[in-house]
């Protein structure tokens, strides 16, 4: 009750504060597009490419040991990663051979090590499948071929492969599948337990991973560049669950009690029955619906729940069995991810706890919402570093597969330095945006034209670059200690009936949701004797890591910062004006009310004694021609292009630098050149100070002379 009306008044708050602020900004809005073509021709001196390690997979196969993903050679390895996917107009999933070396080299010039393939599953001209036939059964030549190179081209930058299985599948009539054309895309739930769903699964994953790439001769599944393969895309079956067809409901209900009869006793089946009001032989239904679940009692509730977890462990462990026995898939296997923070992951890591790997996807407030957009740095406990930190299993690598602060939201530039730094602090294995998406060349408009797509976002590119140094050098300290928490397998179970209004996003009653921004925070155990009271943490504003090099700060002004301070990545992401913060190296005075300013050493000296350094810029995106609806909770009008930005104003300050002789700072184009306005900082007391805001632009190459 309290959480609700906090967010009433915060809603009001946020949606007057926002209009008065566009009032005064909408002014400032400048075109400012990236060029990706034009990138390719000429070297960029901010290309972080070098953090890749070419080609890939040329140190062995990628596995799990001693809780973080390693190479052949036991050198551990994390993922910067993007999705590939083509929800935009003019967008392509399988771009043709003479794009394939711009969009590889282009991923590689922003840091992106791995590269996650989501819908490959989809008809052509989109995915592989045969589009011309009557069933779903065949991969078209022609576009596996364009693929292929694709994928030779992404090794050769030094990017690894993440192939994802069972995602949005259309099934067919051909496919021999009951009620095909009333299954959904993916044929989520069903895919987990219905045989010919499941022998369609197996006939895809040998078609794509036994298959031969001709450009780098080796079949996918002795690909040491493919480094991770998942079973399917969020994926899961909760109590409740039921099919989208009378067959289905039949089925699942058949399955459920034949489970019955080989689990549980003749007397406990008897008393199961009489509480679900059945006699004789009549078999015993499954429950519907939130009211029924929570007026079970607690036998009817724990025998369903008990049937799905054991419904959802054989089918991924056949899946693996599969993948690795017959198939001889040597990389790690990903059952599917945690992803739904409305609800409680835990049953569905309990299913698959016996895998190497988990998983999570997770976004700021996605467009499906429908929310009055707001800045996450206003509420950290709800943030994406807080919910995906539920996810991690103490002794086991971690991968967030989905992330990304979608467009449009005027506070968008703070998540990927946040989740960058908190990746780093909480010791992920891989973080992969969601998502990327390369153009045909033909249709090619300088614009953000999804939710999701940050090909042509002008802010979260560079800023892409930036987390890259910062994540993949790991430049924030691991958290000095970690709370463990462990559940009984009850209470997992149990943990399905709290409800999002008081329990999110932990869904763990009386955990300090300030833990993960203090220490780290993994799973010990999903079935052993369950963590006691958890003892509440010092918090004071800000909320400052245990390694030192983070702070969160919250006030009743809605005015969060978030301050990043290690000697090679430093940030100051939130409203920077009304804190007036700095770190070691860096402080501002600029005009914009909400920011987000980075300062990256291309070197691997730290920012004192670096020569080069990457600043990066980031403030409000819009299409031309975008509008709002008066909630301001999505577009009224998406707009085209060109994209104008908010530029950052005013004076950015570099202090402590070692003997430092002069600083000047070289805006760049959106293809990362320079635009040979050279910025030549002016010594003060405090260090060096550098004017931004004029030419506009969103990072800029700084060079100290020492």
């Amino acid at each position: 009750m309290t959480r609700c009306l906090r967010f009433d008044w915060f809603a009001t708050w946020l949606l007057c504060s926002a209009i008065g602020l566009l009032a005064q900004t909408d002014a400032r809005l400048q075109p400012f597009t990236l060029d990706h073509r034009k990138a390719l021709l000429a070297h960029s001196p901010v290309d972080v490419s070098f953090l890749l390690d070419r080609p890939a997979g040329k140190h062995g196969f990628v596995r799990a040991q001693a809780g973080h993903l390693v190479t052949g050679d036991g050198k551990r390895i994390r993922f910067w990663g993007m999705n590939i996917t083509d929800w935009s107009k003019g967008s392509v999933m399988v771009p043709s051979k003479e794009d394939a070396r711009l969009w590889a080299a282009a991923l590689a010039r922003f840091g992106v090590n791995s590269v996650r393939f989501q819908f490959l599953d989809l008809p052509t001209p989109r995915g592989l499948v045969d589009s011309k036939r009557d069933d779903t059964r065949a991969l078209d030549l022609d576009q596996f071929d364009r693929e292929d190179y694709f994928i030779a081209e992404l090794e050769k930058q030094g990017i690894y492969i993440d192939f994802n299985l069972l995602v949005g599948r259309p099934f067919k009539a051909g496919d021999g599948v009951e009620d095909w054309e009333k299954i959904h895309e993916g044929a989520k739930g069903i895919s987990l337990y219905d045989p010919r769903l499941i022998e369609l699964q197996k006939e895809y994953a040998k078609q794509l991973l036994a298959h031969h790439n001709p450009y780098t001769k080796l079949e996918y599944s002795n690909d040491p560049a493919v480094a991770i393969v998942e079973i399917n895309n969020e994926n899961a079956l909760w109590v409740g669950s039921h099919g989208p067809t009378p067959y289905y409901d039949h089925e699942l209900t058949d399955l459920y009690n034949r489970w019955l009869e080989k689990n549980l006793s003749s007397d406990e089946r008897k008393k199961l029955s009489v509480i679900a009001g059945v006699s004789g032989d009549d078999p015993v239904p499954l429950l519907q619906g939130r009211a029924q679940i929570e007026g079970a009692p607690k036998d009817r509730f724990y025998a369903e729940s008990r049937f799905f977890l054991a419904t959802e462990h054989g089918y991924f462990e056949d899946m693996r069995a599969y993948l690795s026995n017959t198939l001889g898939v040597k990389c790690v296997i990903i059952a599917t991810a945690d992803h739904s923070h409305v609800g409680s992951g835990y049953p569905l890591l309990l299913a698959t706890s016996s895998f190497d790997t988990t998983d999570g996807h997770t976004y700021w407030q996605h467009d499906w919402e429908q929310k009055v957009k707001a800045p996450m740095v206003n509420d950290p406990f709800n943030s994406t570093v807080v919910e995906l930190s539920r996810t991690a299993v103490a002794g086991k690598p971690y991968t967030v597969s989905e992330v990304n602060n979608p467009f449009p939201n005027d506070w968008a530039s703070e998540g990927i330095p946040i989740l960058a730094a908190y990746g780093d602090f909480q010791d992920w294995d891989g973080i992969f945006w969601y998502t990327f998406e390369p153009k045909a060349s033909s249709d090619w408009k300088p614009y953000v034209g999804d939710a999701f797509d940050i090909s042509l976002d002008p802010v979260k590119m560079p800023q892409l670059a930036a987390g890259a140094l910062m994540f993949l050098r790991a430049d924030v300290s691991a958290a000095s200690s970690s709370v463990l928490r462990s559940y009984s397998r009850d209470q997992v179970f149990d943990s399905a009936l709290l409800l999002p209004a008081t329990d999110r996003p932990y869904f763990t009653p009386g955990f300090p949701l300030a833990v993960p921004l203090l220490h780290g925070s993994r799973i010990l155990s999903l079935e052993n004797a369950p963590t006691g009271p958890f003892a509440a943490p010092r918090v004071s504003n800000p909320m400052v890591s245990d390694t030192k090099q983070l702070a969160w700060y919250s006030s009743s002004e809605m005015t969060g910062l978030v301050t990043v301070d290690t000697p090679r990545s430093q940030a100051l992401i939130g409203f920077v004006r009304a804190n007036d913060k700095s770190v070691s190296n860096l402080s501002a005075d600029i005009e914009n009310r909400f920011c987000t300013i980075v300062i990256s050493s291309l070197e691997s000296k730290p920012i004192s004694h670096a020569s080069k350094l990457l600043l990066t810029l980031g403030s409000r995106v819009e299409n031309q021609g975008m509008q709002w609806n008066p909630r301001r909770s999505s577009l009224s009008e998406w707009g085209g292009p060109p994209t104008l930005i908010e530029p950052v104003v005013g004076q950015i300050t570099l202090r402590g630098l070692d003997r430092a002789q002069a600083v000047s700072a070289q805006p760049l184009d959106g293809s990362g050149q320079p635009t040979g306005e050279l910025i030549r900082a002016a010594r003060n007391g405090e260090g060096w100070e550098i004017s931004v805001g004029t030419p506009v632009t969103t990072w800029y190459e700084v060079t100290v002379e020492h």
